[in-house]
């Protein structure tokens, strides 16, 4: 299993990906707004997205895990 954390705090503009959705080591999965810009958070690893934690609008602090792929 992975995590995918976010690299800073912000909030949550886009989910990519929903449980069950097959993806890649470096495909988008989440973008992030931080201090006025868009960071894109990718897959560390391929597999399954088993969990999704956050949704569009929620505030994350640094190092939340956002979603979990196996």
């Amino acid at each position: 299993m992975s995590d995918v954390t976010a690299p800073m705090g912000g909030k949550i503009i886009e989910v990519k990906v929903k449980v069950g959705d097959t993806v890649g080591e470096n495909d988008e999965v989440v973008i992030l707004e931080a201090m006025k810009m868009e960071l894109p958070v990718v897959a560390g690893a391929s597999g399954t997205v088993k969990e999704v934690r956050f949704k569009k609008g929620d505030a994350v602090e640094a190092d939340a895990v956002l979603l979990v792929v196996d």
